[in-house]
């Protein structure tokens, strides 16, 4: 009875995945039927033939892509938070995700003859990788010389201010076609990537999976403190810096393919939390990855709006979605915890 009730919450996460992804699938301005979206899936010829063509070409591509980001994020959230031993941290708070929108606001608000690039397959997402990059660099050279974790807090969030202060000018003294360009990469898009660029945000999602199983150990130990952490022989140095490199994979490889996506690095490592009931990491990593895959097919699923051609800015409904969940459970709980 108590190894069934051990299992309940991996079962609902599971179940509850394998649903939104199907249903991600057979919603959009067409509808496909679960049982021909299952056929297609499993190699049968669908009623429709065009149904194959946009469930395959685009609906698949966009569903993975939502699985890879927003695991990616809510790893990256439940690191940072750890790590700085703040609820509210998340991967954003590097800096990384301003240092990707200054990088694209350079590429596509200060020369005309970058715009010919911009119709380029990777060059919005090399830019923003290089901005996300250059930003990783500088926070790494702050944490081998500030020893303190919230002094390094401190600097990420005055590197993403100022960086944001930059695209803000740039932003106000740009032409309004190449402002209107540059807001709509803010929004955050799932469905803009073809299967070579999903198959690499898969590549480094794994990467940085496999980096965050084997700092489990060490994140359990920073929970209990500094001294703790170093008499079970933690080396601290060692284990921020390779936190911060995990982060920076996950959250700098969706900025550049997908733009910066709001929320789910901060709200999902919670909503995971309180479906798991640990803080054990060897536990806690596998539970927010599926629930951060599951909340981004959610937020993907309404932004879609079934039934209509039109979709609506993902970033806007990670917020919208989540927000009240979040402000819903924390009341109900009365705490959050890290």
């Amino acid at each position: 009875m108590k190894r069934l009730f051990t299992l309940y919450p991996w079962l609902f996460l599971s179940a509850l995945l394998v649903l939104l992804f199907l249903v991600n699938l057979s919603l959009g301005s067409v509808e496909i039927p679960v049982k021909d979206t299952l056929s297609i899936l499993f190699g049968a010829d669908p009623e429709n033939p065009v149904w194959q063509q946009i469930l395959i070409d685009f609906r698949l591509t966009k569903a993975m892509t939502c699985v890879f980001a927003g695991s990616s994020l809510a790893l990256g959230g439940l690191m940072m938070q750890t790590l700085f031993r703040n609820p509210l941290a998340g991967p954003d708070v590097l800096g990384l995700s301003s240092g990707a929108s200054l990088a694209v606001a350079i590429l596509v608000m200060t020369s005309p003859a970058a715009l010919s690039l911009i119709t380029g397959p990777f060059s919005i997402a090399f830019a923003a990788s290089v901005g996300s990059a250059l930003i990783f660099m500088v926070v790494l050279g702050v944490a081998n010389r500030v020893k303190d974790n919230t002094s390094l807090l401190l600097i990420g969030l005055m590197i993403g201010a100022a960086t944001s202060s930059v695209v803000s000018i740039l932003q106000f003294t740009s032409r309004s076609e190449d402002q209107h360009y540059f807001l709509v990469w803010t929004f955050g898009n799932m469905g803009g990537l073809n299967w070579p660029e999903v198959f690499l945000l898969g590549v480094v999602f794994l990467i940085g999976l496999t980096l965050s199983f084997l700092l489990s150990k060490p994140l359990n130990a920073w929970l209990l403190g500094n001294n703790y952490a170093q008499a079970l022989g933690i080396n601290l140095h060692r284990a921020r810096i390779l936190i911060i490199i995990s982060t920076s994979v996950l959250a700098g490889s969706v900025t550049a393919f997908c733009g910066p996506i709001a929320f789910i690095g901060l709200a999902v490592p919670h909503l995971a939390r309180l479906v798991i009931h640990t803080t054990n990491h060897r536990v806690l990593i596998p539970g927010t990855t599926l629930t951060g895959a599951a909340v981004m097919l959610l937020c993907d699923t309404v932004a879609q709006l079934p039934g209509s051609s039109l979709v609506l800015p993902i970033n806007a409904i990670t917020s919208l979605v989540g927000a009240p969940v979040v402000i819903w459970v924390i009341v109900r709980s009365k705490k959050v915890r890290v």
